[in-house]
């Protein structure tokens, strides 16, 4: 047991966050297994998905997952009820910024303007030398 008050105070914090984060990862299990079951049974298979994305997505905002192992999770029951109803699940996916890029509208590239030509300038003159400043000789 620690001695020290800050390694006390250290021990009682890991503790709470420990149960905070079991409590959590918990959660998680459950939605997972509730969306196997659901699989098994063919009921409400949608609803569970979204709930369990959903609890996944919390505990990766609460720094309880790891953002690949929630996208590795997601990844992997979305394949389990694809494989059993045919088709990829309807759960709206969150976007972002770059959501967008895969549906630009097709464009035309057009042929670059004909430039005209441009006259060549003559170099500009180069600027007199100053004269030497004077200087008082005092003898």
């Amino acid at each position: 047991m620690p001695i020290i008050k800050s390694a006390i105070k250290r021990a009682k914090q890991s503790l709470t966050r420990r149960s905070r984060n079991l409590q959590t990862k918990r959660a998680v299990k459950a939605d997972v297994l509730a969306v196997h079951n659901a699989i098994e049974t063919g009921e409400h298979v949608d609803e569970m998905l979204a709930a369990a994305y959903s609890e996944i997505d919390r505990a990766v905002k609460k720094h309880t997952l790891h953002k690949n192992t929630a996208a590795r999770r997601k990844s992997q029951l979305a394949a389990a009820v694809a494989k059993i109803t045919g088709d990829a699940p309807v759960v709206e996916a969150k976007t972002t910024k770059g959501a967008g890029a895969g549906a630009k509208k097709a464009t035309t590239k057009k042929a670059p303007a004909a430039k005209a030509p441009v006259a060549k300038k003559a170099p500009a003159k180069k600027a007199a030398p100053k004269a030497a400043a004077k200087t008082d000789d005092k003898k």
